[in-house]
């Protein structure tokens, strides 16, 4: 993922559009994003994520069990409380171990914006 300076890989640009376009609210997972653009997986969307997420909603990616980007954990979960994330599991839902995402109702499938027939960055 190397190119000119101050110039994202075309992979890095795709992964972060997708991420710019998750609702507050809901998340998708590395692996959903790579399915999504058909291209890559889980490992290289958390690597485009490492280096360039921060200027993202990077909060809105999480791993596949509903866990927070490792070593985030905590500003992500004032994220997730801020806009209505559904959360299970430790203080959020008073079960045992970390607060974990609710997969089920929280995860987004990338489903079609106003204007956009697909859903896709791409149209």
């Amino acid at each position: 993922m190397s190119g000119p300076v101050g110039e994202l890989p075309e992979y890095a640009e795709r992964v972060l559009a997708v991420v710019e376009r998750i609702p507050p609210g809901r998340v998708m997972t590395y692996g959903d994003i790579a399915e999504w653009l058909e291209e890559g997986g889980p490992r290289q969307v958390g690597r485009v994520m490492a280096l360039y997420g921060g200027a993202v909603p990077w909060w809105r990616v999480v791993r596949a069990g509903g866990l927070p980007p490792v070593c985030h954990e905590g500003r992500a979960l004032a994220h997730y409380r801020r806009e209505g994330t559904p959360l299970r599991g430790g203080a959020a839902g008073g079960g045992p171990g970390p607060v974990r995402i609710d997969m089920r109702r929280a995860r987004w499938d990338g489903g079609a914006g106003p204007g956009e027939p697909d859903g896709r960055a791409d149209g």
